[in-house]
């Protein structure tokens, strides 16, 4: 297993740290402890909607929030800009989040917006007013390789119950040279307790558990908007069995997702659940809860974080937010393409879905699920020359 140490220490006293402020309490305090550490501090906030959109008061990107963000700022005594990425954020994260699911997938918004908008877009931000540091309020933290290259690695944040890791695979490498992440090492409780410590107006916000673009969690509304109503993943289709009887109909299979229960027909002798999205058949395929295991996965899009590890490597693998890691064997990994053998079978693989790939705490890369499989792939291991 590879080995790292933490980072603990924050940029050098006087250098100048661009901290991406959402309006919450995480980044927030990033912001504090940064100016407590006498860092050069610069608060930016992303303009991520057009003015008037119906997007209610949210711990990011509302109007509420960004008014958040500049009252911390004046109360830190630090500068703070808005930086319009409109136009970028809706080519990178939602109209990608549209196309997924017309496409049958369940896209993670939230890994884009890290990948392209703050991530890309930020850094971009940074180098214009010559900051050499990009801060977030992400838990996370930033470590480095313990076998003497001192090569910077992102590790899993230290509280399990905030770990966000997950969402931040698609950065890319070079960001991590530049990246602080000060809540990382601390709790949310404890990232409360700095904010009520420096007074800030943000210590006792709530969080939200919705996409910024669909805050009261219809997702559908906001495909018939892009799409139109009568689109093909918002139109009639049939609902069938694995076995293949068609048992009745549904009305858009982008309304549902591998391993949803809610909104399905009753009468089966054991609880039924999505197990599969057809969308050239237009059909939802439902069966019970030994049809959601899967025994290997394929991924796509890959992004790494360290040096790839090769074939036949042990590694650990999770398929969804908050899931528990699962130790997995690289059977394939081929250009853009890796696949996978679990080592026990993981419930409800989807399309769409990050996978996330660690050694321990740290963040190896991670890619964008294209199918799991029902049976293992095999522990296909290269053949050595004689």
């Amino acid at each position: 297993m590879t080995s790292a140490s933490v980072h603990g220490l924050l940029p050098p006293k006087g250098e100048r740290v661009l901290v991406a402020m959402s309006g919450g309490v995480d980044s927030s305090v990033a912001a504090a402890v940064l100016v407590e550490a006498g860092c050069d501090v610069v608060g930016v906030t992303m303009k991520l909607h057009e003015d008037g959109k119906d997007i209610p008061d949210r711990p990011c990107c509302s109007l509420d929030s960004t008014s958040d963000a500049r009252r911390v700022c004046e109360k830190l005594g630090i500068p703070h800009y808005v930086t319009n990425l409109v136009d970028r954020f809706g080519h990178d994260v939602l109209n990608d989040f549209v196309q997924e699911y017309a496409r049958g997938r369940t896209p993670i918004p939230c890994v884009r917006c890290n990948t392209f908008t703050k991530f890309r877009d930020l850094l971009h931000k940074a180098d214009d007013i010559d900051a050499p540091w990009l801060a977030t309020g992400h838990y996370a933290r930033m470590g480095a390789l313990a076998d003497g290259s001192d090569a910077r690695v992102m590790l899993r944040g230290l509280d399990p119950a905030k770990d966000q890791s997950y969402f931040l695979w698609g950065i890319e490498r070079p960001v991590l040279s530049r990246l602080v992440l000060p809540v990382g090492n601390q709790t949310k409780a404890e990232t409360r307790d700095i904010a009520r410590r420096f007074g800030l107006r943000t210590a006792e916000k709530p969080e939200s558990q919705d996409i910024c673009f669909v805050p009261d969690g219809d997702h559908v509304r906001v495909l018939s908007e892009q799409l139109g109503a009568d689109a093909p993943a918002l139109s009639v289709g049939p609902l069938r069995l694995v076995s293949g009887e068609v048992i009745g109909e549904h009305q858009g299979f982008a309304r549902y997702t591998i391993g949803q229960r809610k909104g399905l027909p009753g009468g089966f002798a054991e609880p039924m659940f999505v197990v599969e999205i057809v969308p050239r058949e237009r059909a939802v395929v439902i069966g019970p809860r030994e049809a959601l295991l899967g025994r290997g996965l394929e991924a796509r899009e890959l992004n790494w974080l360290v040096e790839p590890p090769v074939v036949g490597a042990q590694v650990q693998v999770q398929v969804r937010n908050r899931a528990a890691a699962a130790p997995a064997t690289i059977v394939r990994l081929s250009g853009d393409v890796i696949e996978l053998a679990l080592d026990e079978p993981v419930h409800a693989i989807s399309p769409g879905q990050s996978l996330v790939i660690y050694d321990g705490d740290i963040v190896l890369g991670g890619g964008v699920i294209e199918r799991g499989m029902r049976t293992a792939p095999g522990r296909r291991l290269p053949v050595l020359a004689a």
